[in-house]
C-alpha cells in the first residue's frame, strides 16, 4: 500500500516507514514560538532542567500576538522572551515584522518534506509549502526545545477533491469555510487533509496558505494543498479514510456565523445584517493578494460612515509591497485604518476590540464568543471580497452585487 504525505514525512523523520495509527519518535526541523504562548514553553523548558536549546538555528521566536504591548504586563512578557532569545542566540522577529505564520512561510523556513512544530494552533498553515506542521502545547514545545525530538501518532488522512474552478468573487476563504461547514468542527479530528484539484494548479501560494491555515478548525492535525510543484506527493495508491468532493463551479460566497467556524451558510442567507466593524488581515488573509482584492472593490469608494475598517498586513514585506503599488493609499482613501503587521484584533489582546452588541465581519480564522476581546460582540468570518463589500454597504453584502 502506498503512503500519504503525512506518512512519508513522519517516516522520513523517524528513520523508518510508518502507517496511520502508529507512534513514531521524530526529529524536528524547526520550533516556532510567539509572545502569547512562548513564555509558558520557556518556563516548562526551565522546569525540565533545560539550559540550552537543542539547536539555536532551528528555533524561531516571533512577537505578533501582543505587539506593540498595551500594558506593563505584556511589556514584561516581551522583556522575558527577549532575554531568552539573547541568552540562547536563537532567531527572532521583533514586534511589527509580521504574523508568525506569514514570516515562517515567506522567510523560507517551511520547505517541502520538513517537520515544524509551533506554539500556535494555526501552525498547520505551512502545509501549503509541503511541510508537515502542527501546533502544540507548552510542554510539548519545551520538550522539542530541549531534545529536538517529539513523539507523534501518525494521522489518518482525508482526501478532498476540488472539482473545477471558482466563479467570480469567490475565493480560497470560501473554499475552506465551505469545507469546514460541510465536514463540521470535529470532522477531521487528528487527521491529515490532502486537497487536490485543478484550482490548486492555478491559484497563488497565498490562496493555498489560506486553505491550510484553517484545517485545524475542523480538527485536523495538518493539511496539504497538493499540486504538481509541491515537492512532496502522496503515492497513487495511498489509503484515505474518507474522500470528499466539492464542486467549485457551483460555489457561492459563504460566511461563518457566530459563534463557531462550522456555522456556515451562503451570504445570501444573512445578507443585510448591519455591521459596525470590518477586519482585513491575519495569518489567514493578510497577504498582498488579499489586500489587493479588497482594494479592487474599495478603490474610488468610501466605506459606510457607521463602519470601522481595520487592516492588518500579514508582514512588513506585505506592507511595503502594498505601499509601493499604491494599494495602501486606495485602502486609506476608502476609510481604512492601517494597523501594525500583527495578529491584531484577531485574538483580542490589543486594539480594535468591538463594543457590546456590535457585529464584526472579518477575514480572520475564528469567531468564538469573546475571540476579539468582547463576548457580547458577534463575529462573522468571510473572504476579503465579502469583507470589503460589506464595509462599503454597512451591512453583510454579497460581493457579486458590486460592479468593480
Amino acid at each position: 500500500m502506498g503512503k500519504t504525505i503525512a506518512e512519508k514525512i513522519i517516516g522520513n523523520h523517524a528513520g523508518y516507514e510508518v502507517c496511520a495509527g502508529e507512534i513514531a519518535l521524530c526529529s524536528i526541523d524547526l520550533v516556532m514560538m510567539h509572545d502569547a504562548n512562548g513564555p509558558l514553553a520557556v518556563r516548562a523548558f526551565r522546569e525540565m532542567g533545560g539550559e540550552n536549546v537543542f539547536d539555536p538555528e532551528k528555533v524561531v521566536v516571533v512577537f505578533d500576538h501582543c505587539t506593540p504591548p498595551s500594558n506593563e504586563k505584556l511589556s514584561n512578557i516581551h522583556a522575558f522572551l527577549r532575554s531568552f532569545v539573547k541568552e540562547q542566540n536563537i532567531h527572532f522577529y521583533e514586534g511589527g515584522r509580521g504574523v508568525c505564520h506569514q514570516l515562517v512561510a515567506e522567510s523560507g523556513w517551511a520547505s517541502p518534506g520538513s517537520l515544524i512544530v509551533g506554539s500556535d494552533s494555526h501552525t498547520c498553515t505551512y502545509g501549503a509549502c509541503g511541510t508537515l506542521s502542527t501546533g502544540l502545547g507548552a510542554t510539548d514545545i519545551a520538550t522539542a526545545l530541549l531534545t529536538g525530538k517529539l513523539w507523534f501518532k501518525v494521522p489518518k488522512t482525508l482526501r478532498v477533491n476540488l472539482k473545477g474552478l471558482l466563479p467570480s468573487m469567490c475565493d480560497a476563504k470560501d473554499i475552506i469555510l465551505y469545507t469546514i461547514g460541510t465536514l463540521g468542527a470535529d470532522g477531521c479530528n487528528y487527521a491529515s487533509v490532502e486537497f487536490y484539484g485543478e484550482y490548486l494548479e492555478h491559484c497563488t501560494e497565498a490562496n493555498r496558505l489560506t486553505i491550510t491555515n484553517m484545517v485545524v478548525e475542523m480538527g485536523a492535525k495538518c493539511g496539504f494543498t497538493c499540486h504538481s510543484k509541491l515537492g512532496v506527493q502522496a503515492d497513487p495508491d495511498a489509503e484515505y479514510f474518507k474522500t470528499v468532493e466539492i464542486d467549485l463551479t457551483t460555489l457561492e460566497p459563504v460566511i461563518a456565523k457566530p459563534h463557531t467556524v462550522d456555522n456556515m451558510c451562503f451570504i445570501r442567507e444573512v445578507e443585510g445584517i448591519p455591521i459596525q466593524q470590518a477586519v482585513l488581515g491575519s495569518c489567514t488573509n493578510g497577504r498582498y493578494e488579499d489586500l489587493e482584492q479588497a482594494a479592487m472593490i474599495l478603490k474610488g469608494h468610501h466605506i459606510d460612515p457607521g463602519v470601522r475598517l481595520l487592516v492588518y498586513p500579514a508582514s512588513e514585506t506585505v506592507l511595503r509591497r502594498a505601499a509601493a503599488s499604491g494599494i495602501l493609499i486606495d485602502l486609506i482613501d476608502a476609510g481604512a485604518t492601517i494597523c501594525t503587521p500583527s495578529c491584531g484584533v484577531c485574538v483580542g489582546t490589543l486594539g480594535g476590540v468591538p463594543a457590546d452588541g456590535e457585529n464584526v465581519i472579518s477575514t480572520t480564522n475564528r469567531n468564538f464568543k469573546g475571540r476579539m476581546g468582547n463576548n457580547k460582540a458577534k463575529i462573522y468570518l468571510a473572504s476579503p471580497q465579502t469583507v470589503a463589500a460589506s464595509a462599503l454597504a454597512g451591512r453583510i453584502a454579497d460581493p457579486r452585487e458590486l460592479i468593480v
